[in-house]
């Protein structure tokens, strides 16, 4: 397992359209994934550690989130022929188990990970209403272990700040996962 660190933000960086089934048996665009403050989007999957140790935090997170109007969108984009835990069967069961407050995508070409620059899982790409880049750190200071329950919540409080100035915080912390697990 390689662990990786996100890139720097590029601020104002535009949201890339996307076109992808969701576990929910429709198909979601940006439009539809669009909060009236915002937009998280999120590349995760269902095998990494990084990702188990936070998918109670980020349901939590994705839900106080809508309150003031930003919603969020995960994709799942690794080979599922090499880590079948990912398979899109395996993303529909996660989802419910965890009760997903958010549209879990399956990115069968990894086209949309390649277009967003997606390195790791997990992946914060935070977005402003005008749909500009705006965050680009960490969930909090988890890693393969969930961080103290009482640690920062960085993309919850930067993504506050995006709903109420449609600016992100100039200080970011980069998330840091495993690769995302291209085909050969």
């Amino acid at each position: 397992m390689v662990s990786l660190e996100t890139p720097v933000c590029d601020f104002g960086t535009p949201a890339p359209d996307f076109d992808l089934p969701g576990v929910d048996g429709r198909n979601w665009n940006l439009e539809a994934c669009q909060g009236p403050n915002g937009l998280l989007v999120m590349f995760i999957c269902n095998h990494c550690p990084y990702v188990k140790a936070i998918r109670d935090r980020l349901v939590r997170d994705t839900r106080e989130l809508l309150a003031v109007g930003v919603r969020s969108v995960a994709i799942m984009s690794n080979d599922v022929a090499d880590y079948p835990e990912d398979s899109f069967e395996n993303m529909a069961s996660i989802a419910r188990e965890f009760d997903f407050p958010f549209p879990y995508l399956w990115d069968e070409t990894q086209q949309v990970a390649k277009t967003y620059g997606a390195v790791c899982t997990p992946d914060f790409f935070g977005y402003n209403a005008d749909r500009q880049l705006q965050y680009r750190g960490r969930l909090d200071a988890s890693r393969k272990e969930a961080a103290p329950s009482d640690a920062k919540r960085d993309l919850f409080e930067a993504m506050v700040q995006v709903a109420r100035t449609g600016k992100g915080p100039a200080d970011q912390i980069p998330s840091m996962g495993c690769s995302i697990k291209w085909r050969n």
